[in-house]
């Protein structure tokens, strides 16, 4: 079967995909984006290519987390006797998925950082900056996807923004 133009999805496809979206559990994008701006922290020190080493290690970091993270997940379930089949393996990489996408933000902005005319040292604040936004806006989603009262979304984002701000009072004491 095929979309219409006006109508909904009607392949089976669609609708797994519908119900993977209903679904959707944010805490890996929020930890993706803590991971990021845990790995601007602690590049201080880059080499002959800093800003290109930065990109590759802020991508590289958020697969190989992913990675672990489905690993885990994949012998956890294997531990609780659960076959694994491959549609299981592909719900769990696409489950932990937003590790590696919170990543991406952090390093698009070290990547246009010389088109703003920022120096290495400000393509690492704005990526600290995105990350830490990125982990806000990635516990708003989850809490507003979960259907939590206006209270609690100004709550969750109220903590995220506090560990990023202790992110970010630690790159001032280390002085990167």
């Amino acid at each position: 079967m095929s979309r219409t133009r006006t109508g909904p999805p009607t392949t089976a496809r669609s609708a797994r995909r519908a119900e993977h979206r209903a679904r959707a559990d944010y805490t890996g994008g929020v930890y993706g984006s803590l991971l990021a701006a845990s790995v601007v922290i602690g590049a201080g020190s880059l080499g002959s290519f800093p800003r290109a080493e930065l990109v590759l290690l802020l991508l590289l970091t958020g697969v190989v987390f992913w990675i672990a993270h489905v690993h885990a997940h994949l012998f956890g379930a294997r531990l609780a006797q659960q076959a694994l089949d491959r549609r299981v393996v592909l719900a769990v990489c696409l489950d932990e998925w937003p590790i590696v996408k919170a990543a991406l933000p952090p390093a698009a902005a070290v990547a246009v950082s010389p088109l703003l005319g920022l120096d290495v040292r400000g393509s690492l604040w704005l990526a600290l900056c995105v990350a830490v936004a990125g982990q806000v806006g990635w516990s708003v989603a989850a809490a507003r996807r979960a259907g939590a009262s206006r209270r609690l979304v100004a709550a969750t984002a109220s903590v995220n923004l506090v560990l990023g701000l202790l992110i970010i009072s630690f790159k001032i004491v280390l002085k990167h």
